[in-house]
């Protein structure tokens, strides 16, 4: 049933909807599951992926569906309502279905964007769980990325505080000599803390550590998550927690997590974070939980482990990727497709009047501060020009043989107008497009949108990625910044061209994934540059080198890994009733 959701606040419908919500044994009977396949952590269970694949891996995959968006407003879009919303509609259509969606960081959950649990009546149950650390794997993910900085600021105060002889005799280590002005790896806390973005550290005597710069990032942020969304299996996960580079020694030689001999320890902490966490729409579809939200230098999608389960056990399978097509997108695209091997049927593309309204050159949109009118009231001009970004899109989608299916994902204060501008803009762009009001409907309002994937998927595609891997750095960056963000060329920084002239002569970087960091609030570098930017240059900083997980991140602009907390946070909002532990406001 679908609940009242202009009524109801989210945490509302979520407790309701808990009411029946399937336990542990139900979703083994129902998925077929064997019964050393699901670890039962209450009223939630993991997926032994392991298990699962080895025993299905004679089963045709099921159609692999992937969810992005245009440029999106600081608010967001709805990927991941889009996303639990298709997954419902299918399930109305009597579909075996499922999905998989990405972790919610506990920053932007006491902060001001929410939890990306979905919304309304697509949503994603138990809300209170997913919101609060689920599982556990973010708590082990930071005790991970933490334990490989306390091995290497006290590895640093030992080589300091002894000679080679009394290092070798009372530790058995060698000197690795790190430069304290090179360390690469910071601390991390799954909070938006802008007070840790620069601190020092090792303030006291001798035996209060090294004394140096230091700095935290936000959890989801780490090379560690990076490295969980991308790993094969657990194998793969320890190779790659062992090959962090986590600083450079005094003669430019990189020192990682296997020098400091904390790479083994780091995968024991998050040997129970490979396998994805099973959950459940309003509606009772399955939807695995598997990495984090992080898009920037990370990855930005849900695992590939939980695609592959996922894949294997329903027989369309929904992934979401964080942020808009020109990042998100062609991240899984040319990155996730390829260490997977994985070829998806169809992209969807989640667009909004909202968003429309704001590119055709409406009003500022703030995070936490109320909409200008200008969004609630029809506006078809705004809507008609704001509709040159997702044409855009669509041809960035368009260019990995996959013909995208356009969904409106629409507001209960959107008109049948504005939305037949937008549908006229995308068919005639060669899309597909549906309307869905999942928000207010659930399932019942995201047939007409499980139709079009339903035919979309029926269709052979032509996918092919972007660039073959053999490029070089620069050239694939030129290429990204050219045939997706719409520059007119590429502009490197001194230090930026020399590094990356470095990383291109060294074979062990060859088959390094590019993954590009820049705003997702524009097509360009400069986010206050709306629609369609003409005219600009993308502008290259620095390239980041994140080793365990095989990218290297080319930076346009500077950016942070650790947000900052508003001046009206939700976590002033959010409460817990004593007497039933119940907890409200959370969304």
């Amino acid at each position: 049933m679908a609940y009242d959701a202009t009524k109801m606040a989210d945490w509302q419908i979520s407790e309701e909807a808990e009411k029946n919500m399937p336990m542990p044994e139900d979703w083994r009977v129902k998925l077929g599951l064997e019964k050393d396949e699901m670890l039962a952590m209450g009223r939630l269970s993991k997926l032994d992926f392991l298990k699962i694949i080895n025993r299905l891996k004679n089963k045709p995959d099921g159609k692999y569906i992937e969810v992005t968006a245009i440029t999106p407003t600081p608010l967001g879009e709805g990927k991941s309502t889009t996303s639990l919303g298709l997954i419902e509609g299918l399930g109305a259509r009597g579909k075996s279905v499922g999905g998989a969606l990405r972790q919610p960081s506990g920053g932007p959950t006491m902060n001001v964007k929410g939890t990306a649990a979905g919304g309304g009546n697509s949503l994603l149950i138990p809300m209170t769980e997913f919101s609060l650390g689920l599982t556990g794997d973010i708590n082990d993910i930071m005790n991970a990325h933490n334990l490989g900085m306390v091995a290497m600021t006290s590895r640093m105060q030992h080589e300091r505080n002894y000679n080679d002889e009394q290092l070798a005799r009372l530790t058995g280590m060698r000197r690795l000599d790190i430069d304290p002005t090179r360390v690469e790896m910071g601390w991390v806390i799954d909070f938006c803390a802008q007070a840790l973005r620069n601190i020092i550290i090792g303030m006291g005597g001798r035996t209060d550590g090294y004394m140096m710069q230091s700095k935290f990032g936000i959890a989801v942020g780490s090379e560690c998550m990076a490295i969980l969304a991308v790993a094969k299996d657990l194998a793969d996960l320890k190779e790659r927690l062992n090959n962090i580079t986590v600083a450079f020694d005094k003669s430019g030689k990189p020192v990682t997590t296997g020098d400091l001999e904390v790479g083994n320890a780091m995968a024991a902490f998050m040997r129970n974070t490979i396998n994805p966490t099973l959950m459940s729409t309003a509606e009772y579809q399955p939807c695995l939980v598997h990495a984090g939200p992080f898009a920037n230098i990370a990855v930005g999608q849900s695992s590939i482990i939980a695609d592959r389960v996922g894949l294997k056990l329903w027989d369309y399978h929904v992934t979401e990727s964080g942020f808009a097509a020109d990042i998100g997108f062609e991240k899984f695209w040319n990155v996730k497709c390829r260490f997977s091997g994985l070829k998806p049927h169809v992209s969807i593309l989640t667009t909004t009047v909202r968003a429309l309204k704001m590119h055709g050159g409406g009003p500022k949109v703030v995070a936490g501060k109320a909409l200008d009118d200008a969004y609630t009231k029809e506006n078809l001009g705004l809507v008609e020009k704001g509709c040159e970004n997702m044409v855009h899109l669509i041809g960035v989608i368009r260019k990995s043989g996959i013909n995208p299916v356009v969904c409106i994902n629409r507001f209960y204060t959107d008109t049948d107008a504005e939305c037949n501008v937008i549908r006229k803009a995308a068919e005639k762009a060669g899309a597909r497009c549906a309307v869905s009001e999942h928000w207010l409907k659930g399932g019942q309002g995201a047939l007409e949108l499980a139709d079009a994937v339903i035919d979309a998927c029926n269709e052979n595609n032509e996918f092919k990625f972007l660039y073959p891997l053999e490029m070089k750095l620069r050239d694939r960056v030129q290429k990204i910044a050219t045939e997706i963000y719409g520059a007119d060329g590429v502009d490197w920084s001194p230090e930026a061209n020399a590094k990356a002239e470095m990383l291109e002569k060294d074979p062990k970087y060859a088959d390094f994934a590019t993954m590009m960091v820049k705003t997702h609030l524009s097509l360009s570098h400069d986010p206050v540059k709306k629609g369609v930017p003409k005219n600009w240059r993308l502008p290259i900083r620095d390239v980041l080198i994140y080793s365990g997980a095989k990218f290297l991140c080319p930076c346009a602009g500077t950016i942070s890994l650790m947000p900052g907390t508003a001046s009206n946070p939700a976590f002033r909002r959010i409460d817990v009733d004593p007497a039933t532990g119940k907890v409200s406001g959370l969304f």
